[in-house]
C-alpha cells in the first residue's frame, strides 16, 4: 500500500439539526481510486439517487472506511463543536488502517496523533473528503429514517431532524422527544417555557 493510500478524508454531517446524532466518517481510498461514471462530490451536490450510488461504490471500493458518532446527549453535554470533533476522532480510530495523513473539512482538526490538516470547503475539493461527506450523508439519513419508527409524528425521516417548518409544528403539537436536542433553540425554549 503506497503512502497516498494512508491519506485519510473525514467529514461530518449534521451539525444543524434538532434532533439525531452528528454522524462522521473517515475513508481511506486506493491510490488509483476511479469511480468510473458514479459522480464523488460534497454530499450536498449530488441528488439522492447519485449519493446512494456514490455510497455503495465507495464502501466497495475504498480501502476501509469507519463511522463515528456523537449522540444527542454528548452534543448537549459537549456542544455541536466538540461532539462534532469526538464523532471525527471516533470515525478516524475505527479506521481499520492508520492513515499517516488526514484531511478534515471544516476549520479544526479532531484530537489525533497523526499529522493532519484542515480544509474549509474540503469536501467540495478533496475526492477523499467528498467520499467521506457521502458516506456519513448516507448512513445518517438512514440512521433518522430508523429514528423516524421510533419517534413517529416528527417526519425525521424526511427532515433528517432539521428545522423545517413541519417539524417545528409538529414539536409544537407532539412535544420534545429524546431524539431531541435539548442545547439547541427551539428545543431549548420549549423545554423553559415548560412544554
Amino acid at each position: 500500500m503506497t503512502s497516498r493510500a494512508l491519506l485519510a478524508g473525514v467529514d461530518e454531517v449534521g451539525r444543524g439539526p434538532l434532533a439525531g446524532p452528528v454522524v462522521a466518517a473517515a475513508v481511506i481510498l486506493p491510490s488509483l481510486f476511479d469511480s468510473g461514471s458514479i459522480t464523488i462530490d460534497d454530499s450536498k451536490r449530488l441528488t439522492p439517487a447519485k449519493r446512494m450510488k456514490a455510497d455503495q461504490l465507495l464502501r466497495r471500493e475504498a480501502v476501509c472506511w469507519a463511522i463515528g458518532v456523537a449522540a444527542v446527549e454528548e452534543i448537549d453535554r459537549l456542544n455541536i463543536h466538540h461532539a462534532s470533533l469526538l464523532a471525527m476522532r471516533r470515525a478516524v480510530l475505527g479506521l481499520t488502517h492508520k492513515p499517516s495523513r488526514v484531511l478534515v473539512d471544516g476549520k479544526y482538526l479532531p484530537d489525533l496523533d497523526i499529522p493532519g490538516e484542515a480544509i474549509v470547503g474540503g469536501d467540495g475539493i478533496h475526492t477523499v473528503i467528498s467520499a467521506a461527506s457521502v458516506i456519513a450523508k448516507e448512513y445518517r439519513d438512514r440512521y433518522m429514517s430508523r429514528l423516524d419508527l421510533k419517534f413517529p409524528g416528527y417526519a425525521l425521516a424526511k427532515n433528517k431532524g432539521y428545522p423545517t417548518q413541519e417539524h417545528l409544528q409538529s414539536i409544537g403539537v407532539l412535544g420534545i422527544c429524546s431524539a431531541h436536542r435539548k442545547t439547541f433553540s427551539p428545543v431549548r425554549q420549549m423545554l423553559q417555557a415548560g412544554r
